[in-house]
């Protein structure tokens, strides 16, 4: 799977996982000069606190279009330090 955001391809993985319809991207997959840490952050009841990043490709910039758990419910396990992508970043194969 490919998350392509500008022409470029911003993360790339054969082992996304998908939750919700999203794909997660494995956080080593994502290439990370195209990111930066943003301070916002929201809460899903069952998955727990996720982070953002904002995604910057020669200055088009995408605040907030990744988000990762960096800690997770139980129930959520298998997408912790994964990163998934939405606001135009399109994830295809």
């Amino acid at each position: 799977m490919k998350a392509i955001w500008n022409g470029r391809i911003i993360a790339e993985s054969e082992n996304t996982v998908v939750v919700e319809g999203n794909h997660y991207f494995p956080k080593e997959s994502i290439k990370k000069e195209y990111f930066k840490e943003s301070s916002t952050h929201s809460v899903c009841p069952w998955k727990g606190t996720a982070s953002y990043y904002t995604v910057d490709v020669e200055g088009n910039v995408n605040s907030d279009a990744a988000w990762y758990y960096p800690e997770t419910s139980d129930l959520a396990k298998q997408i912790k330090d994964y990163v998934a992508f939405w606001k135009g970043v399109e994830v295809t194969e």
